[in-house]
């Protein structure tokens, strides 16, 4: 049975900038926050909170105790196994969360403690401080813990996080086709992840940052060529895709080690590892599509292994595309990118 795992957020902002942290957090579908409700007076916000106030939604108690219509927990700091068997029978009393703090030898603890209350209804919540620790946290004996406190102050960990949690969702939309052309050679870049890739999943791939294709992997493979479900052949060296941490790169720069989105045709999200990246000179074509008032485009090889994905899933062809069809993509209003990163307010035309 697959858990509910929340992740919360302890923002390090200063209380100038927490309507808008919080705003762009609850966009990310964040529920709940460490703070002090006393600082969200005045504030519009539908998330939850977790303090030691008793007038926050989870309160943090120093000892065992029931408070009507609140959830209550305690906060450990994890030395010992002694520390674990006294968190164990804590939990017993009543207790229906624990803040788990380990300093060092993060993941041993943590198994022990998930093995111990596994069967017991107290939800575990872990410290974190990267999103790299919260993924780790929340796979550890495939179980994982209930939901982890994550200090940030940044957005853009906040999505790199949700990527690592696969719970991060793009809002697919109809493109409509209008325009196909060959426009000659050039270079294109093969993307061999170290994952395998399902029926419905590829990359998010244009020429311009706010209008992206879902280009599907080759799990189908062709009449010449056998399946390869860990690559996607994306597009041209200049077309961007989207990071986990919700920055660009272009194709170009993928290389071994890199991390990239790999997205579904429902647009679920999960990260993946670069494998390869192979760049090497082929028949390409252009690709024109719209969605409302936006226009974008890519470059991709001439191949019949090089696949969008329709609406209802099926797959189709580049090589069989007609003005009029309509595939997935993803589109949103044109910002500035600076290094890649979103530049808000910042004039843009791309074409």
């Amino acid at each position: 049975m697959t858990k509910n795992r929340e992740l919360i957020i302890a923002p390090k902002v200063s209380k100038g900038q927490i309507s808008k942290f919080l705003s762009e957090i609850e966009k990310e579908g964040i529920h709940i926050v460490n703070i002090d409700p006393s600082d969200l007076k005045g504030i519009k916000t539908k998330v939850s909170t977790i303090h030691t106030t008793t007038s926050s939604d989870y309160v943090i108690v120093d000892k065992v105790t029931k408070i009507k219509g609140k959830k209550t927990g305690m906060k450990f700091k994890v030395l010992s196994n002694a520390d674990i068997e006294k968190i164990l029978q804590f939990a017993k009393q009543g207790l229906d969360f624990v803040i788990i703090e380990v300093k060092d030898w993060k993941i041993i603890p943590l198994e022990n403690i998930i093995a111990k209350l596994h069967k017991v209804h107290t939800e575990i919540f872990a410290v974190a401080n990267t999103p790299e620790e919260v993924r780790k946290m929340f796979s550890i004996l495939e179980i994982g813990v209930d939901g982890v406190i994550f200090s940030t102050s940044s957005i853009n960990e906040v999505k790199e996080t949700l990527v690592y949690l696969g719970t991060k969702n793009f809002d697919l939309r109809p493109a409509k086709i209008l325009e196909i052309k060959e426009v000659g050679n050039g270079e294109r870049v093969c993307v061999d992840t170290a994952s395998i890739l399902g029926r419905g999943e590829g990359m998010l791939i244009g020429s311009r940052s706010n209008f992206l294709f879902l280009v599907h992997n080759e799990s189908v493979g062709s009449s010449f060529t056998s399946p390869r479900p860990f690559r996607v052949n994306a597009g041209a060296v200049h077309c961007y895709t989207l990071s986990p941490d919700g920055t660009t790169n272009y194709l170009s720069e993928l290389e071994t080690g890199s991390e990239v989105l790999v997205v579904d045709s429902h647009g679920k999200a999960r990260r993946a590892t670069v494998g390869r990246s192979k760049i090497e000179s082929r028949p390409m074509l252009m690709i024109k599509a719209q969605i409302d008032d936006e226009i974008g485009g890519i470059i991709a090889q001439n191949a019949e292994t090089i696949r969008f994905v329709r609406p209802n899933g099926h797959l189709v062809s580049v090589t069989h595309l007609k003005k009029g069809d309509i595939v997935l993509a993803y589109a949103k209003p044109a910002t500035g990118r600076h290094f890649g990163m979103e530049v808000d307010d910042e004039y843009i035309v791309e074409k």
